[in-house]
């Protein structure tokens, strides 16, 4: 037997070649037993993992870069068939012909392990296989590397699709905040320009006519390039004045801040002075108590009415004009009641008192240039409560005594009088004149038609 040792390697070898299954080897308890679990430097794999590596490795070496001794052989091939039947019985190991000496000797290696397990098994083919060939290990570190990297690589291409993925939403975000902006523009522009058409279409209407007459096709297309025209005017008007005030608000410098200072302190001490002047002309007046005001419909009703009862209550007040209605106290009333409608436009509206003895129980009308009411109401959101001068603004030479005093009883604002009736009531303070301010100086384009009316009543009800 001894002598066919080299025949019997050489057909073990091959079939170990094809198929690694055989028979146990006596000493693969020591290995897997002294081995702490096996796998102590080959990190990164499970045991099953491992072993299929392990198992291709020396299907694919054997008898290349690996070479084994027969006794070695009958190891590995024992633990792969622990590995694959179990434990060796009369009833999982093949049947043995007479002259199977290599089959023999694998059977004998195979119940030399025993009853242990199929990850034991494992274990003890990879680390001895480890310890019969260095370069197992180098093998397997490069396929831990190369997983390593498909995994990194993996996560780099996850990584990179979530940015891709976070990028298209930032993007699409942005596109709907820049629609939504867009469309916001949009709507604030035919806003304007509607507001604009409305404003201006009369006036380009009887210029077109005048230039068209008898062709209303050519007419409205004028119509349409002028008001094109007015709206990109006012766009350019409004980035200009916006633009300007921007230039207007640097920051202060130091000598700057000396230099205003001192004006305030110089005003400061002039406008001490004048309500010390102006409080020593008012002191001898009461209080003014407020007004009530309210509006209601029936616009064009009311307009109808002040056309039939009394025509000079319909006033054309100018653009670039402020009409001052001047109504005296009566000795028969006890408050002023006042009501008022225009026709398409808004107009502004405040109303003051006087305080003068009345001359006469007349009511008139005033109309000056807005260059006029510089003086008087330069600013009618920020005007003072009081007001001083004369009507037309100038103060003759042979004028001695002072002007008399005014207060404020409703600050002047643009109301929208072409769809609501303006209407308010006040009680009289003493005696004096009211003077109901229609402002329309603001207007640089169109004029504006004002139906009014005023009257004074004993208590403070409304006339029917």
């Amino acid at each position: 037997m001894a002598g066919t040792n080299g025949d019997i390697f050489s057909v073990g070898k091959k079939i170990e070649k094809l198929t690694i299954s055989g028979e146990e080897s006596t000493k693969n308890e020591d290995d897997s037993e002294n081995g702490k679990k096996l796998v102590p430097r080959l990190w990164g794999f499970e045991t099953k993992e491992l072993y299929k590596i392990a198992v291709n490795f020396y299907k694919e070496k054997e008898g290349k870069a690996v070479h084994l001794s027969y006794e070695d052989k009958l190891k590995l091939v024992a633990f792969t068939q622990q590995v694959t039947h179990g434990k060796c019985t009369a009833e999982n190991a093949p049947p043995l012909g007479v002259l199977d000496v290599i089959g023999k000797d694998r059977r004998l290696a195979w119940q030399n392990l025993g009853d242990i397990s199929k990850e034991q098994a494992m274990e003890g083919f990879i680390v001895l296989l480890d310890k019969l060939c260095p370069l197992f290990r180098t093998v397997v570190e490069a396929q831990k590397r190369d997983i390593e990297e498909k995994l990194r690589l993996k996560k780099e291409e996850e990584a990179k699709k979530l940015e891709e993925e976070r990028r298209l939403q930032e993007l699409n975000e942005q596109k709907k905040k820049e629609e939504e902006a867009r469309l916001k523009e949009e709507i604030q522009r035919r806003q304007i320009q509607d507001a604009l058409n409305q404003q201006t279409y009369y006036q380009f209407k009887m210029y077109a006519e005048q230039q068209y007459p008898g062709n209303p096709e050519q007419q409205g297309v004028l119509i349409r390039q002028l008001q094109e025209q007015h709206y990109h005017q006012y766009m350019q008007q409004l980035r200009q004045n916006q633009l300007l005030i921007e230039d207007q608000t640097p920051e202060m410098t130091t000598a700057t801040i000396e230099n205003t200072e001192k004006e305030e302190e110089k005003e400061t001490s002039e406008t001490a002075q004048l309500n010390e002047e102006d409080s020593d002309d008012l002191q001898d007046y009461p209080p003014i108590a407020p007004p009530e005001m309210w509006t209601r419909g029936g616009v064009e009703e009311f307009k109808n009415t002040i056309r039939r009862e009394d025509s000079d209550a319909v006033i054309k007040v100018g653009h670039g004009e402020t009409v001052t209605v001047r109504v005296p106290t009566h000795e028969d009333g006890s408050y002023l009641f006042w009501e008022f409608a225009t026709d398409n436009y808004d107009i502004g509206f405040g109303v003051f008192f006087e305080w003068s003895k009345p001359e006469t129980n007349q009511v008139s009308v005033h109309i000056s240039e807005s260059e006029d009411e510089d003086e008087e109401d330069d600013d009618y959101e920020t005007r003072d409560d009081l007001e001083s001068g004369i009507a037309n603004g100038s103060i003759p030479s042979d004028y001695k005594p002072s002007p008399p005093p005014t207060s404020m009883v409703v600050p002047t604002f643009r109301r929208d009088s072409q769809d609501e009736i303006y209407a308010g009531s006040h009680r009289y303070p003493g005696q004096g004149v009211y003077l109901l301010k229609f402002d329309n100086s603001y207007s640089l384009w169109r004029s504006k038609t004002l139906y009014y009316r005023v009257y004074y009543t004993q208590s403070g009800y409304v006339q029917n």
